[in-house]
């Protein structure tokens, strides 16, 4: 096999934690909180979402995310996560992700637009486990958000 090949068990790896982004997302939009915590994130993860006003960056529990994650959704009908642009990179057990990301949040009550949607990148993590691949760091780069930013 030359340099330019990919072998068989690099597909897999790919398409496997091309899936786990998916799914981050669409657990997320699901609130599929016990799926993200179990199947999506290893116990603790390096989260950065300052770029969107988030806490500043640091180790937390996955539960801790999806708690976050649960308030911050409350009083939102919908969320919708449209992630792609997949770009992974291996090192043995270890993955580096970037992607884009786009995310809409509707509520039906909001007299001043009843959307606000961010438009970024991630730059994730994952590590093999016992249990498949795992996410154990996610940042988000907001490039910027637009509509009724508090949904009010």
């Amino acid at each position: 096999m030359n340099s330019n090949e990919t072998s068989l068990a690099e597909l897999q790896d790919k398409l496997a934690i091309t899936e786990l982004v998916n799914r981050l997302f669409m657990y997320t939009d699901d609130r599929n909180w016990q799926g993200l915590r179990n199947e999506i994130f290893t116990e603790t993860v390096y989260l950065d979402m300052e770029s969107n006003g988030g806490a500043p960056p640091g180790i937390v529990t996955a539960q801790s995310i999806t708690d976050g994650w649960q308030t911050g959704f409350q009083g939102i009908d919908a969320v919708h996560h449209q992630g792609g642009h997949y770009l992974i990179t291996l090192h043995g057990d270890q993955a580096d992700v970037y992607g884009y990301a786009v995310a809409t949040h509707y509520r039906t009550a909001a007299i001043h637009g009843k959307t606000r949607t961010f438009v970024g990148s991630y730059d994730i993590k994952a590590e093999r486990t016992p249990n498949g691949w795992r996410i154990n760091q996610l940042t988000y780069n907001l490039k910027y958000a637009d509509g009724n930013a508090s949904l009010q």
